[in-house]
């Protein structure tokens, strides 16, 4: 099967292979220099758990800018569930590009396949209801946009990707302003299209005078379920709700049946728990 990607690769994903071999390379592999230069090789990887298969593209970049002949022939697809023993991709090539090539593609597979899955997990918990799971900026430094790709491989959205390209008003915004309405005339008066405002409220007081205001996207912060539900009832639709703070998979499910419409998780980036697949190589 040949790479088909379903899903828009973010723009620095060649590069942000180029500096991971970079980093595991640095002045040559002097294990894999081992290997006659002239020797092949093939290998496969199998996953051993249940996963979403996220990292396809990638993976195969990895041992393609190591050697710009070799081949990658897939057994699924990008965003494929994928059942323990499953045998997802082989590699054909140098023996010493694969050796090189290994641990910074399987990086990358086990990590944003955990990222794919865990959003997979928590899009699943709430089906049924109107909430949508969105991701948060807690990421691991570098690899912003490749896992939020993931999060959209899982099933999940996206939320800003960064202090660029939208406005969130917080606690800290409000107190350095002067006060909340301070705040969103500043954000409305600063005029940047296409780009949403959407102010934190913490209490149910802040959320009457945000709705007061026009506010069109509000994040409710670490209310209590019942909290969540009165704030539903008084927005009556006037605002889009989001839920954040110590959302897991054991409490999101109550958290979108109070009738929000977007529920913010931060351990879909934050807390990565890494995919166990494993290569085996033969002789070509």
């Amino acid at each position: 099967m040949d790479e088909t990607f379903s899903f828009s690769l973010p723009p620095n994903w060649e590069s942000q292979v180029q500096k991971a071999l970079e980093e595991d390379l640095g002045s040559g592999d002097l294990s894999a220099a081992l290997i006659a230069p002239e020797r092949n090789a093939q290998a496969r990887v199998m996953v051993r758990e249940e996963a979403v298969l996220c990292g396809s593209a990638w993976f195969g970049e990895v041992f393609r800018q190591l050697d710009p002949e070799v081949e990658v022939t897939w057994a699924a697809q990008e965003g494929q569930w994928l059942a323990a023993g499953t045998c997802v991709v082989q590699v054909r090539g140098r023996a010493q590009a694969l050796l090189s090539a290994e641990r910074t593609a399987l990086n990358f597979l086990q990590t944003l396949s955990g990222v794919a899955t865990q959003t997979h997990h928590f899009v699943a918990a709430v089906q049924g209801y109107r909430a949508q799971i969105v991701d948060t900026r807690k990421t691991l430094p570098g690899l912003r946009l490749a896992q939020k790709y993931a999060v959209r491989v899982g099933g999940g959205q996206n939320h800003r990707l960064g202090l660029y390209d939208a406005i969130l008003i917080k606690e800290n915004h409000i107190a350095a302003a002067g006060g909340l309405a301070q705040a969103y005339h500043s954000a409305c008066s600063a005029g940047h299209p296409g780009q949403f405002i959407q102010l934190e409220v913490e209490t149910l007081e802040q959320l009457q005078q945000a709705l007061d205001l026009g506010v069109p996207m509000l994040l409710l912060d670490n209310m209590t379920p019942a909290q969540q539900v009165q704030a539903v009832a008084m927005t009556q639709g006037r605002a889009l709700l989001e839920v954040s703070g110590g959302v897991t998979l054991d409490t999101v499910r109550a958290i979108a049946a109070t009738g929000v419409d977007r529920i913010s998780v931060g351990a879909l980036t934050k807390d990565v728990r890494a995919i166990d697949y494993s290569l085996r190589m033969q002789d070509a």
